[in-house]
C-alpha cells in the first residue's frame, strides 16, 4: 500500500455504499457541481469580466453572488417538491484528510466497497462537496471521482489544515 500523508481535518459528512454507475447519486454529483458553475459564478471567472472588475471591491461582488446563489436555493425549496439534497443513509466525522484520501473517526467502512459522499467543507462559501470514494481499509477511504474545482479548494484546505497542525507542534515545543 502507498504511503498516505494525512492531516487531521474535522469535517462533518453524509455517505451510503454505491458505485458510479448509481445513476441517482451520479445525477446528484453533477446537479451539486452545477450549484457551484451557475451563470453568475461562471460570469465572474470569466477573464473577460475579471479585467472589468479590477476596479470593484471583489470581497463585495462575491458577497453579492453568494446572496443571489442563496435566493436561488431557497426559490427552489419553496417552489420545487425535489428536496436540494439526496437523504444519505449514513452519516459520520471524517478526522483526517489527504491528498485524495479521507479517514473516518471509527471504523464504518467496508473494505473495497465504493461509496458516493457529500462532505459539508467550511470553505467560502460553505457547500456540500459531492465525492466518490472506495474504502481501502475500514476507517480509509480513496476517493476516485471528484470535480476539478472540488480538488483545489480540498487540497487548499488541507494546507490550511497542515499550517494549523505545525503551528500547534510548534507552540507545544516552545512550551518545553
Amino acid at each position: 500500500m502507498e504511503e498516505i500523508r494525512l492531516v487531521p481535518a474535522f469535517l462533518k459528512v453524509a455517505y451510503e455504499p454505491s458505485s458510479l454507475e448509481n445513476t441517482t447519486f451520479v445525477q446528484e454529483y453533477y446537479a451539486l457541481l452545477q450549484l457551484n458553475d451557475d451563470p453568475l459564478g461562471l460570469w465572474l471567472k470569466s477573464s473577460k469580466i475579471r479585467k472589468e472588475s479590477e476596479e470593484s471591491d471583489q470581497v463585495l461582488l462575491t458577497l453579492m453572488i453568494e446572496l443571489h446563489r442563496k435566493i436561488d436555493k431557497l426559490t427552489h425549496l419553496v417552489t420545487s417538491d425535489q428536496p436540494l439534497y439526496l437523504t444519505l443513509a449514513l452519516q459520520g466525522t471524517v478526522k483526517a484528510i489527504g491528498h485524495g484520501y479521507l479517514e473516518f473517526d471509527s471504523n464504518v467502512l467496508i473494505p473495497k466497497e465504493s461509496y458516493y459522499a457529500r462532505i459539508d467543507m467550511p470553505t467560502f462559501p460553505r457547500r456540500q462537496m459531492p465525492i466518490f470514494f472506495e474504502a481501502i481499509s475500514e476507517s480509509i477511504g480513496k476517493i476516485v471521482m471528484m470535480h476539478e474545482d472540488d480538488e483545489k479548494d480540498w487540497s487548499t484546505y488541507m494546507v490550511a489544515c497542515e499550517r494549523v497542525m505545525i503551528r500547534q507542534m510548534k507552540g507545544n515545543q516552545s512550551e518545553y
